[in-house]
């Protein structure tokens, strides 16, 4: 059974391991440039007080409902409530700054969410410590700062003065992250809940929030492939939809309303060993399977909409583990595992064509994919001698494989933390480890134990951006979550109920 994580221990620190994968001199992670992009304008409306001593940022006021926009292109880190701030939401940009808005009357993006300069995330409010409607806008230059910088100045500098006249017309849609895959998935529905699925060997079992950062309902049996491989991925409208893939079937569903109820179960494919989802710039779903000649790939024909056949990809490792992410511009990314092969393959635009495999690496047990605050992407993977993971330098650029140290022949998932950092969760039969960048954009601190082991992890985070982790082994499904930003609490069953158990 899993115990309680442990409070973190932040070194510098990084074991040293024989190579599992290819060995190399890894340069240090680049430092997070502090050019001055353009910015967007946060809303419209006169000035109401000014950035000094006493008022950490700058207030912007207007009528309730009046829209607010982020200033930057970022990922959310926070959206939830706080007693001062009332509703509020803070975006991680890739400079390492931070922007807040404070005391809306709604949001629009949840933490994970990528935004663009000029995309509307919030409506004006004057919840929490207010005397009218406003917005309370902050910069953040460092974060290890207690105060803020200037917005006024902040903004002046990337070409927008207060008061500011929003821009009008379609903005860019927000990336779209695809989440880990494996035989536990989690992901949020369209009203930021989160659901997750297990699948065990009499098929798959589903609980869901039953408020956003909320308690949990009780499992409910879905059938469907006994033992499967699970991934997961948001339509366009917002209604998730669920892959399942064993050695002899491929099935999916999907949800019937975006946060509604969902479909029964439909034929998908043949049987395979492992799927992945990830969804397109346009918004069209596209699923990776791998198998005994390779992976193969299939993709919605619009958004929404019906599905191509499934078409091969030109070799990849057999019968592997695979894994998506996105890059930057939008572009997905296909990682392939399997004991002796690592490889990748990249779309050549965004929701284009693909290129041919390239030699990533040699052989491992599990990987997992996450994307850094500035978007370069980050891989690991374990193996008989511990996790090793490999990083973006460039948008076309990697480094060399890097030893970590961590549990040997790991199942492995990551999220990113509230403020924009990637953590890193590695299970085996034994034992449970986290280890997790020491800044934004920065190296990593040494491992420390969360448990005592299990057969699958996932992670997912919150709506108001606490990670979430799920783990199991053959007795049930069991998680944790953090209680604040630094801070966990025990593992417990999934709504105080065993739930499925994974062999």
């Amino acid at each position: 059974m899993l115990t309680a994580l442990s409070r973190r221990a932040l070194t510098c620190a990084l074991a040293a391991a024989a190579a599992l994968l290819l060995p190399a001199v890894v340069p240090a992670a680049p430092a997070s440039a502090r050019t001055a992009a353009a910015a967007a304008c946060p809303a419209a409306g006169p000035v109401s007080q000014h950035y000094h001593s006493g008022h950490n940022g700058v207030d912007i006021a207007n009528d309730v409902g009046t829209p607010i926009y982020a200033v930057g292109d970022g990922e959310v880190t926070i959206s939830g409530y706080s007693g001062d701030y009332g509703q509020w939401i803070r975006v991680l940009h890739p400079d390492g700054r931070i922007s807040e808005y404070g005391h809306m009357s709604r949001r629009d993006v949840f933490a994970g969410d990528r935004v663009v300069a000029g995309q509307q995330i919030a409506l004006m409010g004057s919840e929490g410590n207010s005397t009218g409607p406003h917005l309370h806008l902050r910069i953040w230059g460092d974060q290890s700062t207690s105060y803020g910088i200037d917005p006024e100045v902040y903004l002046a500098e990337r070409g927008v003065v207060l008061p500011c006249t929003p821009g009008t017309g379609p903005q860019p849609k927000p990336l779209v992250h695809p989440a880990e895959s494996g035989r536990v998935v989690s992901a949020r529905s369209a009203d930021g809940r989160l659901e997750v699925f297990a699948a065990g060997a009499d098929g798959i079992h589903h609980a869901w929030q039953q408020r956003v950062n909320g308690d949990w309902s009780a499992w409910e049996p879905l059938g469907g492939p006994g033992n499967a491989e699970l991934a997961i991925a948001p339509n366009a409208d917002g209604r998730l939809e669920l892959f399942a893939l064993s050695g002899s079937t491929f099935q999916h569903r999907w949800q019937l309303s975006p946060s509604g109820g969902w479909s029964n179960w439909e034929a998908f494919g043949e049987g395979g060993r492992d799927t992945a989802a990830g969804v397109n710039a346009d918004g069209r779903i596209e699923v990776y399977a791998s198998g005994p000649v390779g992976l193969f790939h299939r993709y919605q024909l619009a958004p929404n909409g019906g599905w191509s056949e499934w078409t091969p990809t030109g070799g990849g490792p057999a019968d592997s583990r695979v894994e998506m992410e996105k890059a930057p511009d939008g572009r997905l990314e296909v990682f392939a595992l399997n004991g002796s092969t690592f490889q990748h393959r990249y779309q050549t635009a965004p929701s284009g064509g693909w290129s041919g495999w390239d030699g990533f690496g040699e052989g491992g047990r599990d990987l997992t994919v996450d994307h850094n605050a500035d978007g370069r992407l980050e891989v690991f993977a374990s193996g008989p001698v511990g996790v090793f993971h490999r990083y973006q330098t460039g948008p076309a650029d990697w480094s060399g494989w890097e030893a970590t140290g961590g549990p040997a022949d790991a199942q492995l998932t990551s999220e990113r933390t509230a403020d924009g950092r990637v953590e890193v969760f590695a299970m085996n039969g034994s034992t449970a480890m986290h280890l997790w960048q020491t800044a934004v954009n920065a190296p990593y601190g040494a491992w420390a134990p969360f448990g005592t082991g299990g057969t699958e992890v996932t992670a997912a985070a919150n709506a108001d951006g606490r990670i979430e982790v799920f783990g199991t082994n053959p007795t049930g499904t069991f998680h944790t979550w953090q209680t604040g930003f630094a801070s966990w609490s025990p593992w417990t069953w999934v709504n105080d109920t065993a739930g499925p158990g994974l062999g």
